[in-house]
């Protein structure tokens, strides 16, 4: 008899996507199998068209460039974004898949806990730790703005 794994009704860390990619990470105790799934998730990554790259998409606090931006459509977020680091632009793919087409209260309720859950904070160098919550932050920042004016914030 096979038994199929039922999928909760309720998301666990804020969408099925991003618990898709957490339950991913989750799934391996190999550090390098986690790193060799975060460059992967960065090869999918569309490139950002460079008129973007200006300072209101730009993540402070990361040592590479890192350009984050999300446009509402029907009332959901599309987000697009661009790094010049393999790993930071796996990472930034990591939260575009796992945030796409919520909406901006959706990104704004999910807890940054769930960074912890994907089990990289254990691997990641403090920099690329702190560049994953600067870039989620800046996601969040963007979500709230648009929440109430519809236009990404200056």
């Amino acid at each position: 008899m096979t038994h199929i794994k039922e999928k909760s009704l309720i998301n666990t860390y804020g969408s099925d996507s991003l618990d898709t990619l957490i339950e991913r990470l989750q799934s391996t105790s190999d550090s390098k199998r986690r790193y060799e799934y975060i460059l992967w998730l960065g090869k999918s990554l569309p490139i950002l068209n460079t008129k973007l790259h200006i300072a209101k998409n730009k993540v402070q606090g990361c040592i590479s460039e890192v350009y984050v931006q999300g446009n509402l459509v029907n009332g959901k977020i599309q987000w697009n974004g661009y790094s010049d680091a393999l790993i930071t632009k796996g990472l930034l793919a990591f939260l575009i898949k796992g945030l796409n087409e919520l909406t901006p209260l959706e990104v704004l309720s999910v807890d940054p806990n769930f960074i912890q859950m994907t089990g990289l904070s254990k691997s990641l160098t403090p920099s690329r730790a702190n560049g994953f919550l600067n870039i989620f932050l800046k996601m969040k920042t963007q979500a709230k703005h648009l929440s109430l004016t519809n236009t990404p914030p200056e």
